[in-house]
C-alpha cells in the first residue's frame, strides 16, 4: 500500500467523525456546517483519487463539485436566515 491509500483511509475516518456532527448538531448552523466539512474533505479525496490514478479530469470534477459545495452552502444558509421566506 502506498501512502495515498492512508490518506484516503484517514479522510474516510474524518467524513465519519464530521458527519457525527451532521446527525447529532444541536442547531441547524452546525448540521450545515458539517455538510460543509464534509463537502471539502469529499473533494480533498476527489483530488488524492486524481493523483493516485494520474488523471486530470478528477481535478476538473473536484473544482466543479467545490464551487457547487460553496454555492449551496451559502444558499442554505440564506434560505435559513429568512426562515423560509424567499
Amino acid at each position: 500500500m502506498n501512502y495515498y491509500t492512508y490518506i484516503i483511509i484517514g479522510l474516510t475516518a474524518a467524513i465519519v467523525g464530521s458527519l457525527f456532527r451532521v446527525i447529532a448538531g444541536p442547531t441547524i448552523w452546525d448540521r450545515l456546517l458539517g455538510l460543509n466539512v464534509v463537502s471539502s474533505k469529499i473533494v480533498m479525496a476527489v483530488v488524492i483519487f486524481a493523483l493516485m490514478l494520474d488523471a486530470g479530469y478528477l481535478l476538473d470534477i473536484a473544482i466543479i463539485y467545490a464551487m457547487l459545495g460553496y454555492l449551496g452552502g451559502v444558499l442554505t444558509a440564506r434560505f435559513i436566515e429568512r426562515r423560509g421566506n424567499l
